[in-house]
């Protein structure tokens, strides 16, 4: 099988799109699978070993880690004519999704797009809700003019069915659960930190409005005030938003700024309770990961953090952007240890079920039932 791959955002960019894709490449290149990937340029990576051709581009304003490409649809066609793709796998819906897309139309290849972030809800966000409608009729365009549109959870494809996605399927996300380990806890860092003697909350994404940030300065203000000798806060993670959180959480909430690799996990192993109340996510990478590394997670009851979360099992969930219900949650975590300990053994368990070979091997089988389905005449591209 060949696949080309078309997104607006990819590495040097750490996003979920881009941490998807970057598993999605190992397996592809240990399984020999041949892959071509058009996306934009960067200032960074001059010796890529990826399979890439990269576009002049500039920064989305309303989320910069996505960068509206401006493909040479000359070079794109020149490429894929050569490469003779079996099937566009489209990551983003901007220039880049649209070039593979309008490709794939013309030349009778079957494309396969991608549901992996809700724009439209950030809109609310950023005073921009004005869009809404504008920007869902073109979600809804785009996406059903492909074979077949991904998302990462039930929660999402249902609310994509509401909105008129019509064709839709499950493509989840995996957790490498030995990079993301509780054996990774370190006192040293616990102590670099002066957290040692404190149950620490955590906080790791995106420091901007639409991750409700606004809410956790709010819970956390208020049982700092009766905690303050025992609990302690780390915001790791870069954005916008980022003055204000320094500005109004309390100053002793420490901020790492952004981590990755082994400094990353060793902070979520390092922490006792990881925190996210952001109502917006499609799938919420960062609550399995924090699940792998044996922390249990307090998260909004919506978007797909709600299918992660097994309340009182693997986790607990609040109503979303509910601050008094956060608070009770915070304050049930800090109380009761029975039921942090159990919480964190279900939650380890949990991201030790979420291989990324099994994800990536139902991707394989969907792709193939999409290729047997054209040549048997069932679906046209």
């Amino acid at each position: 099988m060949k696949v080309a791959i078309f997104t607006d955002t990819f590495l040097p960019q750490i996003n979920g799109v881009t941490n998807t894709l970057n598993k999605l490449i190992e397996y592809y290149e240990a399984n020999n699978i041949e892959y071509l990937i058009f996306a934009p340029d960067n200032d960074t990576e001059k010796n890529e070993s990826y399979n890439i051709q990269r576009f002049f581009s500039i920064k989305f304003f309303l989320y910069p880690e996505c960068r509206i490409a401006f493909p040479n649809t000359f070079k794109v066609s020149a490429s894929l004519s050569s490469f003779k793709p079996d099937i566009i796998q489209l990551m983003t819906e901007f220039n880049m999704g649209m070039t593979g897309l309008m490709y794939g139309k013309k030349h009778g290849i079957p494309t396969v797009s991608n549901y992996t972030t809700n724009f439209c809800q950030y809109l609310n966000y950023y005073n921009l809700d004005f869009l809404n409608n504008s920007v869902w009729a073109y979600m809804r365009w785009f996406h059903n003019q492909n074979n077949l549109t991904l998302c990462p959870s039930e929660e999402i494809k249902f609310y994509l069915k509401k909105k008129g996605i019509a064709n839709t399927d499950i493509f989840s996300r995996g957790i490498d659960s030995k990079k993301f380990n509780p054996e990774l806890r370190s006192e040293d860092l616990r102590m670099q930190l002066g957290i040692n003697n404190k149950l620490v909350f955590l906080y790791v994404g995106r420091v901007s409005p639409e991750k409700d940030l606004d809410i956790l300065i709010d819970a956390y203000g208020q049982i700092y005030n009766k905690y303050r000798d025992k609990i302690a806060l780390i915001i790791t993670g870069e954005g916008p938003y980022l003055d204000k959180c320094k500005n109004d959480f309390p100053k002793n909430t420490i901020f790492t700024g952004f981590k990755k690799g082994r400094e990353l996990a060793q902070i979520y192993a390092s922490s006792d309770i990881f925190v996210f109340p952001s109502s917006t996510e499609t799938f919420g990478n960062v609550v399995l990961e924090a699940m792998a590394s044996g922390i249990p997670v307090i998260g909004a009851d919506a978007g797909g953090v709600k299918n992660i979360i097994d309340h009182r099992i693997n986790g607990l969930k609040f109503k979303a952007r509910d601050m008094n219900e956060l608070i009770g949650l915070m304050v049930k975590l800090i109380e009761d240890e029975n039921l942090r300990n159990t919480l964190r053994t279900n939650a380890r368990n949990t991201g030790l079920k979420r291989s990324w070979n099994k994800v990536f091997s139902g991707l394989m089988d969907t792709y193939n039932n999409i290729l047997l389905n054209k040549k048997n005449g069932v679906i046209s591209a």
